[in-house]
């Protein structure tokens, strides 16, 4: 860890010198820029003091998307601290969509999950839409689709619960099935609320790695901003497992896929706008650690973007400190400048009816001799990283905290340890064994069974009792049962890692400690209940400013800074309100900052691109009228724009007879997209490739059913006039084909479109999809930083050079001299986000390629955009491909479109230069089995491929 972080400052350093270097801004230095930072600090407001998103804006129609894959998530009676899976990550995404949906201006809020159709668990996590709210504003219903709600959505096995760290090849699944209800929402959102234009989401907002990895894809494929809240993070958690020294990182990731989970947050950090964090201290020491952020580069490209210096496609996603929210209409008022004295109730409970006393409390009490003293509670489940040992043993050791007090352990629900996961059941038996060896019956309670009807009554006993609550985790992420514990009026003990630093400082009702210190958690548990009047002091804060966590203070501070985003970037600026309501100060480095990210912004000159260079004028909205009117004028690019060459030949001639106005993928019921990557040892593509396409349409067309309405798509990493060369020779006219995803996913053509040739009788790949890719994209950025880290480390030179006749405006093309001194796709991509550029990378073409292609765009992400600009779903697409290929290959095999591997076509691929050693495995991507994947059985003829063709669909169809 001591390399990497070594390695990571040497990067950025280098980073900021190119920056500088690019146009000579020598000024521009890390150093130079500070003073101006903290210069402006003087102008600036505090953020959270500006009511920016208020009523004024009830009069939109907004439509929220939240994702949080795993665990178990349903509106009422939350089964928290079931599993590790199911804790506080559950309740805070469903009382956030509940919140945001109350607030103005939110029409509807989409909590994505999955759904769990398991005997093991509750029939209800099998449903596939559950109400939240239907809320109102003003007395005035939402309308038919109003509201949150819960959607489950299905991937992988289904009749499988699964654990997180399952879930990872199954994440495409889930992206195409959340992609395929969205659009049909916006679909049903524009007939009710649109006047007829579908209404997309206003944000993407990622809860979690998964859902991070699942969010960044569905804004890319959207078209929208990307939110992400990590709540715990991979290398912070791989560091601490680490420093245990219990497990070696085989072990860890064996256990926790912490590799994958890794590169899962690594690339939601590509594709965010804005990272919500709980804590200061989370951004500075938690995402510190990632390749994708560091704070100092983020100052850097903020500044030059407020100056109006470029960035070349350099970003950095901002970092916010929202702290969570909590639902307080479960919380019973307290007397602020009360003592919270309530054992005088407690004692007159002992003699009455059961019934007249929550059963909870009795529940508890059986566990204890004396029930009337000071209640220590703590209440998580039963994960090591809760740390629930070391506070036993803390209670245990002090002679003075067990005659003063009672320790009450709520440790989820159980019914036999032997039934629970290995980590739980360690915790569990470890408890009960240090409870006997310091003889602690009578001194500590640890129910087995509660409901979430029950946590607000156990803090209630706790407060009665003149108690405290203690979180001694070794890393809390949020903290939100301190929250609850302060409005219920009982002082914290906290660890100091984590959210509980910030949330002790804002409610200055309570004490931090070590986790690792024992000592130190006996002192302050013992100074607490000993001395009553800090206990009644804490008391009394915690409760005076419990307010600043309520939902709707953090709903208004999340909708501003979304808000914000939007502005930041002319993409969405004509879904954002002019009148978002922040100061002018805020609009003006908005509106600057959009210069880095707008769509095609200009860093050689070209008069055709996007490009906002010109003086800006001191009004925001004179501002954001430009950028708009600069989009609108890109809309149309000139035939001039043609970066593609036929040789010499027309597009009509190559091509052949152009029949259509308009592509036919909207009308086809099915698109069978031939993937295969066949090339010789000099990177052009083999006869065998030809001999594949002849025999998919052979395949194909024999069958009237499966052919019936039926298209064809061609994806490679060719660049279009090597494919039409191919296509000529094998005397196979393009028109046969409804698209052509060329240079990796860079360019999409429609063939036999006529809308697709240009004056000069060329072919011109689909304009929205370049618009739609070139976000944060750089072609001489990636250039210039490929073409920089590629140098041999003998000094023998450099290892590639820039094959001109490859690229395209979107696809930076290099020659690889030598695949023995070449950088894997893992080395490349680390030292690619160290340097804030964000990009697709891969080795292609038998490896003598290196290609380069913008964030959005890959040849899978080619057929999710085909899907939302055509209609034609993925579930109805075919992929051909082979048992090897291009190192992007692997992103393309899972997923809800079926997919048929040729076996023996592709011998060969680039796969060994994908991943170092040390990283994470292939089936952490691709599912070892799926009913959605057949293979044929070795001879490339058509009647091998229908059968396998009928295979998968067959298998798929019974899902």
């Amino acid at each position: 860890m001591s390399a990497k972080r070594k390695e990571q400052e040497q990067v950025r350093r280098e980073a900021t010198e190119d920056l500088a270097e690019d146009l000579s801004e020598a000024a521009d230095t890390l150093g130079e820029l500070v003073p101006v930072e903290t210069a402006k600090k003087k102008f600036q407001r505090n953020f959270s003091d500006l009511t920016v998103w208020s009523d004024d804006n009830k009069e939109k129609k907004l439509y929220i998307v939240l994702v949080s894959v795993h665990g178990l998530v349903r509106g009422e009676n939350m089964e928290l601290g079931r599993d590790s899976d199911t804790g506080g990550q559950v309740k805070y995404v469903v009382e956030l969509a509940r919140a945001l949906s109350m607030m103005p201006g939110v029409y509807r809020v989409d909590l994505f999950t999955r759904q769990v159709s398991s005997p093991d668990v509750d029939w209800s996590y099998g449903e596939p839409t559950e109400m939240l709210t239907t809320s109102c504003i003003d007395g005035e219903g939402m309308g038919e689709s109003g509201g949150a709600y819960i959607v489950r959505i299905p991937c992988g096995p289904r009749d499988k619960y699964l654990k997180k760290e399952a879930l990872w090849p199954y994440l495409q699944e889930f992206v195409d099935g959340a992609l395929g209800h969205i659009l049909n929402m916006s679909k049903a959102l524009g007939e009710q609320v649109g006047n007829g234009r579908p209404v997309l989401p206003y944000v993407i907002h990622g809860h979690y790695a998964d859902a991070g990895d699942v969010a960044a894809l569905l804004s890319g494929a959207l078209n929208v901003p990307m939110v992400l809240t990590g709540h715990s993070l991979g290398r912070n958690k791989l560091e601490q497992l680490l420093k245990q020294g219990r497990m070696s990182k085989e072990e860890i990731d064996s256990t926790y896929k912490i590799m994958r989970r890794i590169e899962g947050e690594e690339l939601a950090l590509d594709a965010s706008e804005l990272v919500i964090t709980s804590t200061r201290q989370e951004i500075d020491e938690q995402w510190g650690l990632y390749d994708g952020f560091d704070v100092k580069l983020e100052k850097v490209l903020r500044a030059r973007a407020r100056r109006g210096v470029s960035c070349h496609g350099r970003f950095m996603p901002r970092m916010v400190v929202i702290p969570p929210g909590m639902d307080f209409s479960n919380v019973i008022p307290e007397d602020i400048d009360g003592d919270g004295d309530g054992k005088d109730d407690i004692i007159s409970l002992e003699g009455a009816s059961p019934k007249s006393m929550p059963p909870i409390w009795a529940e508890v009490m059986r566990f204890l001799t004396n029930p009337h003293k000071p209640m220590i509670l703590a209440l998580s489940r039963p994960d090591p990283k809760k740390n629930i040992t070391t506070l036993v043993k803390a209670f245990g050791e002090c002679r003075p905290l067990r005659e003063l007090a009672n320790l009450t352990l709520i440790m989820g629900n159980r019914d036999d340890i032997d039934e629970m996961s290995a980590g739980n059941a360690s915790v569990l038996t470890t408890v009960l064994k240090l409870i006997d060896k310091y003889d602690l019956y009578g001194s500590v309670a640890f129910p087995k069974h509660h409901n979430q009807a029950d946590v607000p009554e156990i803090y209630r006993l706790a407060a009665k009792m003149k108690g405290v609550f203690i979180n001694p985790a070794l890393v809390e992420p949020f903290g939100l049962t301190l929250i609850e514990a302060a409005a219920h009026g009982l002082p914290i003990v906290a660890t100091k890692n984590g959210g509980p630093v910030d949330i002790t400082t804002a409610l200055n009702n309570g004490l931090l400690v070590d986790p690792h210190d024992q000592n130190a958690i006996a002192d302050a548990l013992l100074k607490l209940v000993a001395d009553k009047n800090l206990w009644q002091e804490c008391r009394r804060n915690g409760l005076r400013n419990i307010h600043l966590y309520s939902w709707p203070e953090h709903c208004r501070t999340y909708l501003t800074r979304i808000a914000g985003c939007r502005l930041r970037n002319p993409r969405w600026l004509k879904d954002t309100p002019a009148d978002a309501g922040a100061d002018e100060e805020e609009l003006l480095e908005d509106s600057m900052d959009a210069q880095d990210l707008s769509l095609r912004l200009s860093i050689d000159g070209e008069k055709n691109s996007l490009c906002i260079n010109e003086p800006l004028s001191s009004d925001p909205q004179d501002q954001v009228q430009k950028i708009m009117n600069k989009i609108k004028q890109s809309s149309a690019l000139p035939p001039s724009m043609s970066s593609v060459s036929e040789g010499g030949k027309n597009a009509t001639e190559a091509a052949g007879s152009v029949v259509n106005k308009n592509p036919l993928l909207r009308r086809r019921r099915r698109l069978f997209v031939i993937a295969v990557d066949c090339y010789q040892d000099d990177g052009r593509a083999s006869k065998k490739m030809l001999q594949v396409i002849q025999e998919v349409f052979r395949a194909v067309r024999s069958d009237s059913q499966m052919s019936k309405i039926s298209g064809f798509a061609l994806s490679t990493a060719m660049p279009l006039s090597e494919t039409l060369q191919l296509l000529q020779l094998g005397k196979i006219q393009a028109t046969d084909f409804d698209a052509l995803i060329c240079g990796s996913g860079s360019e999409v053509y429609y063939p036999g479109t006529s809308h697709c040739i240009d004056a000069e009788g060329k072919l011109r790949p689909d304009q929205d999809y370049l618009l739609h890719i070139s976000h944060r994209w750089s072609h001489d950025g990636a250039r210039q930083t490929i073409a920089k880290l590629m140098v041999a480390q003998d000094g023998s030179g450099d290892v590639v050079e820039q094959d001109v006749a490859s690229s395209n405006e979107h696809c930076v093309s290099f020659l690889i001299k030598d695949t023995k001194k070449v950088k894997t796709i893992d080395e490349m991509r680390e030292r690619l986000r160290m340097r804030g550029l964000r990009c697709h990378i891969m080795y292609c073409r038998n490896s003598t390629r290196l290609q380069v292609v913008p964030l959005l765009a890959s040849r899978s992400q080619a057929l999710r955009y085909l899907f939302v600009r055509w209609g034609l779903s993925v579930g109805n697409m075919y992929l051909i491909t082979g048992e090897h290929g291009d190192t992007d290959q692997e992103e393309m095999l899972s997923g809800l479109h079926k997919t048929v591997i040729l076996r023996g076509v592709a011998e060969k691929g680039s796969e060994e230069l994908l991943r170092s050693s040390g990283s994470y495995h292939r089936t952490d991507v691709v599912p070892s089995e799926s009913p959605l994947v057949s293979y044929t059985a070795g001879d490339l003829k058509a009647d091998e491929i229908m059968r396998a063709l009928k295979q998968v669909s067959k298998t798929s169809s019974g899902m």
